[in-house]
Order: structure tokens, then sequence, then C-alpha cells
């Protein structure tokens, strides 16, 4: 039997694609285990699934100054004698990695194995866990054009995203259903990220209001990001966290107001879903949703405001452009070549295991 390791962890965008891939190896027979750290957001997220999950050591590399930049090579070095030793212990025919800092010692130690080792990155720019990882790596796999003259050119391969293949399968009905809402008023989803973003929902419910007269919303604020003084608002819902109905919020949604994560894009751009994206500021990450959301601008699948620029106005404007506008980036979006991103990466496993 085939047997795949895939590994990443740290944040839900490096484990999501990797469960976006379980069905797919499956029905191909493969046996899949899971390496990720002892307890990431990755262990509660892949245990769910039934499937093997095995826990190393996982120290963080930082461009900057903190007192753990002292401790957490040791911690790296641990990682790396466990994962050497799970590499063994299960002989895997192929390792696909979705990036994150537990992934470093995975694909150090698949390689020292001469195990074939794939590498996924979602942004345009390499982060540095994988950029430490590629000179390993068999192949690198990514999401934008550009990033290709980011990496060696033998070894990149544009595939897009894995996307999750539930999220095309919404119900609209069941949607209004669960909201409550009319069928006569068009829907916009905004969407902060698993944790919420801040700007994001303070910007939207500043202009509730004047949106409500034209659309009804759905807001998906984060943990503890709920409004209480907006509970009952007629036409506006507001969840935390929402997991098994997504697929069907989507389906209602006419457009889509949303942070500029790799993945979350990725998601809008399979579902055809014309979007306005509100990137993270440069200030509060390493610009890397700057650059995914201008990408997607350039290619008419995403309309861009950044957070310093937003005003009521300015947000009012830029939402009511993209809905009159929306099947220009319908359109757009529909002639993606990445919409088959698993298939391509599971073709490359097939390649490597059969040599």
């Amino acid at each position: 039997m085939k047997h795949i390791v895939l590994t990443g962890g740290g944040t839900a965008g490096h484990v999501t694609p990797n469960i976006a891939m379980i069905p797919r190896l499956n029905e191909l027979g493969y046996k899949i285990s899971y390496i990720g750290s002892y307890d990431g957001i990755e262990k509660k997220l892949i245990e769910e699934l039934d499937i093997p999950y095995y826990g190393i050591s996982s120290g963080k590399l930082r461009r900057y100054f903190d007192v753990k930049n002292f401790t957490d090579p040791f911690k790296v070095m641990k990682g790396l004698f466990e994962a050497k030793k799970l590499m063994k212990q299960l002989k895997p025919d192929v390792v696909f990695s979705k990036g994150g800092f537990v992934t470093v010692p995975v694909v150090v130690a698949a390689s020292r194995k001469k195990i074939p080792t794939f590498i996924h990155e979602s942004d345009m720019t390499p982060g540095l866990a994988n950029k430490l990882s590629i000179p390993f790596a068999t192949k690198v796999c990514c999401n934008f054009p550009e990033t290709v003259s980011h990496l060696p050119a033998d070894k990149a391969v544009l595939t897009g995203t894995p996307i999750r293949q539930e999220l095309l399968t919404g119900n609209p009905e069941k949607a209004l259903e669960f909201t409550g809402f009319t069928p006569d008023k068009p829907v916009i989803l905004v969407i902060g990220g698993s944790l919420g973003a801040v700007a994001v929902n303070d910007a939207v419910r500043a202009i509730l209001p004047e949106l409500l007269k034209e659309f009804q919303v759905i807001h998906l604020c984060g943990k503890d990001k709920l409004d209480e003084s907006l509970k009952n608002t007629q036409g506006y819902v507001q969840y935390e966290y929402i997991k098994k109905e997504l697929a069907d919020l989507f389906a209602l949604s006419s457009i889509v107001v949303s942070r500029a994560g790799a993945n979350a894009i990725c998601e809008l751009s399979a579902l055809n879903k014309p979007n306005l994206l509100i990137p993270l500021s440069a200030r509060a990450s390493r610009g890397d949703q700057i650059l995914n959301a201008r990408s997607f601008e350039r290619l008419g699948y995403s309309k861009v405001l950044e957070e310093e620029e937003i005003t009521n106005d300015i947000l009012l404007d830029a939402i009511h452009d993209l809905y009159e506008n929306r099947e220009t980036y319908i359109t757009a979006m529909s002639s993606s070549k990445h919409k088959d991103s698993i298939e391509q990466i599971v073709q490359l496993f097939e390649e490597a295991v059969n040599k």
C-alpha cells in the first residue's frame, strides 16, 4: 500500500489544504499519517478525522530578537531527531508539507532518507519555514504565477491551492433557513478569519445601517468578537465561527468581504464569488496578504481596499461597485486554470511513487 506523510501546522491555513487532499488520497488507496507539533491546532483538526497523528518538538525561527531565540534551536534539533526516527518507523513513499515551522525537520529528515518530498507555498513569496525547506524538496507547488520567479526553476510547479470539495456543494435554501433571511434581498458574507479581524468587523458594523437598506449581512466575526447590541438586528446575523454550514452560507451570498489569507481567497476563486479583500496591514504582518490581494486584483478576481484607506464612504462605494459589476468578476474567476489543484498535486505524488 502507498503511504504518504502529510505535515503542516501552526495555523489552520497550514492544515486545511492537507485536509482537502485526504478524500482523494483515500480514493487512490494511500495510507495516510500526519506529523505536526505536540499540541498545535493541527492535532485537534487531524485527530477528528481518525488519521494517525505523530507530534514532534517544534521551535519558531524569528527574524527579530526574542529570548526564545536561544532555546528554540534546541527544540528544532530535537524535532529533527524525532522526525528522522519517524521516517525510519513509518517508511512513507512520499511526504507532502504545507508549511509552518514544524515541517522543516520533517522535510529535512525525509530528504536524508531520499523520500520524494513536495512542499506547497500558498502565499506569493515563500515564508521562512518554506525557504529553509526548499533546498530539501523534490518539487515546490505554488499558488500564484508571480511565485514561480522566487523558486528554483527546476522545482517550481504552479498548481493553485487544494480546496475543500464540500465547499462547492452548498445549498442556499438551507442557508435561508439557518439565517432566517428572506430570499428577495441579496446577501453579503463578511469573513474576518478564524480569529476575527477587528478592523474589518468595526468597518462593516459602522456602515451597517446603510448596508441593510439594500443587503442582508452574514458576519463571521471571530472568537469573542460578537456585538451584543446588534443581536436582534433585522437582516444581520453574526457568528463567531461556522464549520458545517459554511458551504450553504457561501452558496447564498452574492458577494464576500474578506481578509486576504491565501487559502481564503483561493476558496472564493474556486466558488466564483465576487469579493472585496481587506488584507492584513504590513504593520501587523510580513505583508503577504497585500501581495496575495494585489495578485488577485490583477487577475480580475478581486477588488482590494487596504485597511489604512477605509472610511465609511469608501467602503460603501466599494461594496456597491463590487455588487454592480459582480458578473465581470465571476467571468474572470471562471476562466482560472487552477480549479483542479488536488488532481495536479496528487499526480506529482503518483509519478514519484511509481518511479
